[in-house]
């Protein structure tokens, strides 16, 4: 039978349910809507949504498979407590979905371009997380995943202080012998923070605004204006050292450079390795997140049963 879409909106204004789950739930009743909202009501929808809009800033940073192989996924799922993020339940539906997109869909995105994807048969991404709202009680929402083909080589992973930040590292010439490198690049990654694999790939704009910086420092200082330039460039060469990955010193041994150790790596194993790109996830990073207030929180409960 055909649901109209003003009944959709009936019900989801009753019962504040995804459109998706409205629409099925009409299906299965014959478009009974009291019978739609038992439905509901009954699967744990009926509500769901409005838990939705809620701000969450927690959860979980995964990556899938853990140890990493030719592809690997990060997946950053959300939800409004910590105490949430290390139960059983969410790290299971972090984990259903990570495997999925794994498989399938887009490389890149975030919850409303997977929206539709089967996570099992005849169940989605929508209503696998529709399903989670309403059995945990917490917005949760996926934020954003990256999924990494490797280009002649290996993708290394790994997860940071429970989940709170991943990494993949994607290394052109690297065989599964190389996987315990890979992995280390990945941790790399996750402790010191580039933001770019060489200074190659730093904008043109972002030098020039870092150099014109470093030279009004130096003239502030008092410093000549013949030796402004190189003071600049050293500074700027200092810049590179810790935003840009090669460049940086390898956290393990510091007494070379992350270009050294791969350098060295593939000499010793015979053959070129080149890191071609990374992700890194921070749990939460960007995220407004809300500020409670205790007293503020009590006096508006006490107004509302005034």
């Amino acid at each position: 039978m055909t649901i109209s879409a003003r009944t959709v909106k009936e019900l989801r204004d009753r019962t504040g349910a995804g459109m998706m789950d409205c629409k099925r739930a009409l299906t299965e009743t014959g478009g009974d809507i009291d019978a739609a909202i038992a439905y509901l009501r009954e699967k744990g929808l009926a509500g769901a949504a409005k838990k939705a809009g809620r701000v969450a800033a927690e959860g979980l940073v995964g990556v899938f498979p853990p140890t990493g192989g030719t592809s690997a996924v990060i997946v950053e799922l959300n939800c409004e407590t910590d105490f949430v993020a290390k139960t059983d339940e969410f790290g299971k539906v972090l984990e259903s979905i990570g495997r999925t997109l794994l498989e399938q869909g887009p490389a890149e995105g975030d919850g409303d371009s997977v929206a539709e994807l089967e996570v099992a048969p005849g169940r989605t991404v929508s209503a696998a997380l529709t399903e989670a709202i309403a059995s945990i009680g917490e917005n949760i929402a996926l934020r954003r995943f990256c999924r990494l083909e490797a280009d002649g080589g290996r993708v290394g992973g790994y997860v940071h202080a429970g989940g709170k930040i991943g990494v993949l590292v994607d290394v052109r010439g690297a065989t599964e012998d190389d996987d315990a490198l890979v992995r280390s690049l990945a941790m790399q990654v996750a402790a010191a923070t580039p933001r770019y694999v060489r200074r190659e790939d730093v904008p043109a704009d972002e030098v020039a605004r870092e150099r014109e910086i470093y030279r009004a420092q130096a003239a502030a200082s008092g410093k000549p204006e013949k030796i402004l330039d190189r003071i600049a460039d050293g500074k700027l060469e200092k810049y590179y050292r810790e935003i840009c990955l090669l460049e940086q010193d390898y956290v393990r041994d510091p007494d070379i450079t992350v270009a050294e150790l791969l350098e060295r790596s593939g000499a010793e194993a015979g053959r070129t390795l080149e890191v071609v790109r990374f992700v890194r996830y921070q749990l939460g990073e960007g995220i407004e997140r809300k500020v409670s207030n205790l007293a503020e929180e009590v006096a508006e409960q006490i107004a509302k049963g005034s």
